[in-house]
């Protein structure tokens, strides 16, 4: 019998299939049939900052307004335990979802910036999520700003939000560093428990018609895979946290190649919204098959066997690489 278990920030799993964030997680009926098909635990879709601050604020102003009227004013604020914030229904979403599984559920809050809207941190752990991922989301487009600044930002808001949880937490981030490896080993000492790689950065696309820049999305494939293989083969067992592959995960060799580079676990949205919910059944049947077939007792036993480990210079088989490439 295949042993596909793994584990990820501390979180024992069946698997290392797991839906990552995105519209699909809105609904528990959605999520409760995910697990129906296998799939280890689940990302829950962004609590976004913006969201946060924006609706604090407009909360703010109709609290104060009118209150020098008259001190009967009081009486018409409404009442904040039953007030339907967004924020707040994001938490009772958690609430629902925890109550319709059994599987892990991991809250997700998307923001740049260190400031009160990560206190909804400690609130996505007491609603019960079971770890935090926190998806950061930046393009650093001032010309005056440094690249240091731009880490300091990145490693100020990991102590924060880590600060004020118990639950493990992961980080979801670009590739667009000078020296990721470093820096991934900095996120790490910082207090992410685990790195989510890589962010996929959408481009918006010009509409010469209108003339206006307009959201543009295209679903990942497997090529894609390629740039989180080398960056989770280089950091596996150089780094405190564990690893995770998102973008570009839609067979089932995609899988195994990630466990190989040393991967934690795979993520999967496109292939759910190209080929739906139930194609996760898919996905492990043909692990186990492949597994079988090449006498691999589990997960543990390939994990990181493709991976930079027992390399002293990892830069130094990356430029071979690159020659070879180019004079193939």
């Amino acid at each position: 019998m295949v042993d596909l278990s793994t584990t990820y920030l501390g979180l024992h799993l069946a698997n290392p299939i797991v839906p990552s964030s995105s519209p699909l997680m809105k609904k528990v009926d959605n999520i409760r049939r995910m697990q129906d098909a296998g799939a280890a635990a689940v990302v829950l879709h962004s609590l976004f900052e913006e969201q946060i601050t924006r609706e604090s604020q407009e909360l703010d102003r109709y609290l104060n307004h009118g209150t020098e009227s008259f001190a009967e004013a009081l009486s018409y604020f409404p009442d904040l335990i039953s007030y339907n914030l967004g924020p707040e229904g994001y938490l009772e979403h958690i609430e629902r979802v925890k109550a319709a599984v059994s599987i892990p559920v991991i809250g997700s809050l998307n923001g740049v910036s260190s400031g009160g809207w990560i206190n909804y941190a400690r609130k996505i752990e007491e609603a019960g999520a079971d770890a935090l991922e926190l998806n950061i989301y930046y393009v650093a487009a001032d010309t005056d700003q440094h690249s240091l600044d731009v880490e300091k930002m990145y490693l100020d808001l990991v102590e924060d939000v880590k600060g004020s949880v118990r639950i493990p937490l992961a980080v979801k981030l670009g590739h667009h560093f000078s020296a990721f490896a470093n820096f991934a080993k900095q996120l790490s000492q910082a207090g992410a428990d685990g790195l989510v790689l890589f962010n996929r950065f959408y481009q918006p696309e010009f509409d010469l018609n209108s003339l206006e820049v307009v959201p543009n999305l295209d679903l990942s494939n497997s090529t894609e895979l390629r740039l989180r293989l080398r960056w989770v083969a280089i950091l596996y067992e150089r780094i405190g946290a564990d690893l995770a592959v998102t973008g570009g995960v839609h067979t089932a060799e995609d899988v195994l190649r990630s466990m190989m580079a040393g991967a934690n676990i795979s993520m999967v949205t496109s292939v759910l919204l190209e080929r739906g919910i139930g194609h996760l059944k898919t996905l492990l049947s043909d692990l186990v098959r492949w597994m079988e077939e090449r006498e691999y007792d589990s997960i543990q036993q390939m994990r990181g066997s493709m991976s930079h480990r027992a390399i002293a210079q990892p830069a130094a088989l990356e430029r071979a690489n690159y020659m070879k490439v180019l004079l193939s």
